[in-house]
């Protein structure tokens, strides 16, 4: 997935999640990124950094140029442009396809908002525990913090730690919890735009085929690795704890699939490992999760 550099420092600026973000000059005048599904189309996120506005498009394999999906002004409200399940698909099949995705957390923190939870099968519990999820994995790097000490041996009263408080160290986490908590809140749309006439709706109908297609066929090629039966008892227990188990499993197959792998590493984050376990068994999206939200 191309990442531009511009787009690479603005995901790491807490100010661009929060419409906070104000034009510089070291900044271009748009920030653009591709999401490529299966069978030659891909996502397209276009974000204007002067006002903050957002373009969601749909490009063809025999397309130059996207076709817009909806277009939604800094700070929403946000067209209904995508099923919440469509886009969860799609960032399920983004990630498994790009090793630099080790989790589908950057594509539904960058899209969700244009796929508010609006139909009987969206559960709003579940919806919103999958977008704290993708919040909290955008993570930087953070310096080591050095303890500072005394120059010299210190008198023996004051040799205690108390007087030598450790700086604090500072979160990999982009976001803070309560940002997190603000941006993951229910939120329906108010902008239909998938009923209007220029919407692609044969082109995604068509994606969403061949995303399920491709969705399809990851059981069956985990098949020879033998977690298969064991991804489907999770399923039918929600029991994580079974986790390492599959990965043993996996690992032992000579899976090296790192975004399989990362999922299902420790330290263990539910939702990921969820997503994963019921990818590898072919089951619903939520299926799982449901049972830990």
């Amino acid at each position: 997935m191309p990442v531009s550099e511009a787009l690479q420092r603005l995901i790491l600026d807490p100010d661009f999640w929060t419409n906070g973000l104000t034009g510089t000059d070291e900044l271009p005048a748009e920030a653009r990124v591709t999401f490529p599904v299966v069978a030659g189309y891909s996502l397209i996120l276009t974000v204007d950094l002067p006002s903050g506005d957002r373009t969601l498009g749909l490009r063809g394999p025999a397309s130059s140029e996207p076709v817009q999906l909806g277009w939604a002004p800094a700070g929403g409200p946000y067209p209904a442009a995508l099923d919440w399940w469509e886009l969860e698909s799609f960032a399920r099949v983004i990630a498994l396809d790009d090793p630099l995705l080790p989790h589908p957390g950057l594509v539904v923190a960058l899209l969700s908002p244009f796929a508010p939870p609006r139909g009987e099968d969206d559960d709003p519990a579940v919806v919103a525990a999958v977008r704290e999820a993708a919040y909290r994995s955008l993570r930087r790097e953070v310096p080591e913090v050095v303890p500072a000490g005394p120059e010299q041996t210190p008198l023996p009263l004051f040799a205690a730690e108390q007087w030598w408080p450790a700086p604090p160290s500072p979160s990999p986490q982009v976001l803070d919890e309560a940002t997190i908590a603000e941006l993951s809140a229910p939120a329906f749309a108010s902008l239909q735009v998938r009923a209007g006439d220029r919407f692609p709706h044969e082109d995604l109908s068509f994606l969403v085929r061949r995303t399920r297609a491709a969705l399809s066929t990851v059981p069956e090629l985990m098949t020879w690795t033998g977690g298969g039966p064991l991804a489907r008892e999770i399923i039918r227990t929600g029991d994580l704890s079974v986790v390492p188990a599959l990965l043993g499993v996996l690992t032992e197959a000579g899976c090296d699939h790192p975004t399989v792998l990362d999922a299902l590493s420790e330290p263990l984050v539910p939702l990921e490992a969820c997503w994963m376990v019921e990818t590898l068994a072919g089951a619903e999206p939520g299926t799982l999760l449901r049972h830990h939200v």
